[in-house]
C-alpha cells in the first residue's frame, strides 16, 4: 500500500426512500403519522493500495440500496420502543400507545430495531449493516466508515464506525 488516506463517497439517486413514520417523545406524546423522502450517504476511508483502489466498494452500494427499497413506501414502527407495543394478527399489525390501538395493514408496516424512528436511529441501522464484518473491512483496507440519514434537505444524522471500534 502506498499509504495515501481516501475517502470514497456514496450517495447515489437510488439511495433513498419514502416512508411514513412518527416520532415518541413520551409516554403520552408523540408526532403525527407523516411521511418523509429519506435520502442516505455513506463513506468508506481506508489506505490506497499499490494498483491505484482503496476498495471494491460495489458492495457496500448494493447493502445500501436493498436497504432503501426494502423500506421504500412503507409505514416505520419501532420494535423496541418502551411506550410502543406491536401485536401482528394475521393481515394486521396493531400498534399499542398510551390507551389507544393504532391498526395498519401488515404488508404496509415494516417493524425496525429501533427504540424510535429517527434519523439518529435510521443513520444507526444502516451504519450497522454495513460494517457488520469489522474484520473484513480491515481486510479490505477500510478504516473508517460514515453513514449519514437525511429526512429532508439540511437535516441530517451522522453514524461512524472505526477501526478502533474494534
Amino acid at each position: 500500500m502506498d499509504g495515501r488516506l481516501t475517502t470514497i463517497e456514496l450517495f447515489k439517486e437510488e439511495m433513498k426512500f419514502s416512508a411514513g413514520h412518527f416520532t415518541i417523545f413520551s409516554a403520552s406524546e408523540r408526532e403525527n403519522l407523516h411521511g418523509h423522502n429519506f435520502t442516505v450517504y455513506a463513506a468508506l476511508t481506508g489506505r490506497v493500495g499499490r494498483d491505484g483502489l482503496m476498495a471494491d466498494y460495489g458492495p457496500f452500494k448494493r447493502q445500501l440500496r436493498q436497504m432503501c427499497a426494502a423500506w421504500n413506501e412503507t409505514l416505520l414502527l419501532p420494535e423496541r420502543s418502551p411506550h410502543l407495543r406491536l401485536e401482528r394478527e394475521g393481515d394486521e399489525l396493531r400498534a399499542h400507545y398510551d390507551g389507544t390501538v393504532m391498526r395498519f395493514m401488515a404488508r404496509d408496516v415494516t417493524p425496525i430495531p429501533v427504540a424510535n424512528v429517527t434519523i439518529e436511529e435510521l443513520a444507526r441501522l444502516f451504519g450497522e449493516r454495513l460494517t457488520e464484518d469489522p474484520q473484513g473491512l480491515l481486510g479490505l483496507g477500510i478504516e473508517a466508515v460514515t453513514v449519514k440519514c437525511a429526512s429532508g434537505p439540511g437535516q441530517w444524522a451522522t453514524w461512524t464506525w472505526a477501526r478502533d471500534d474494534v
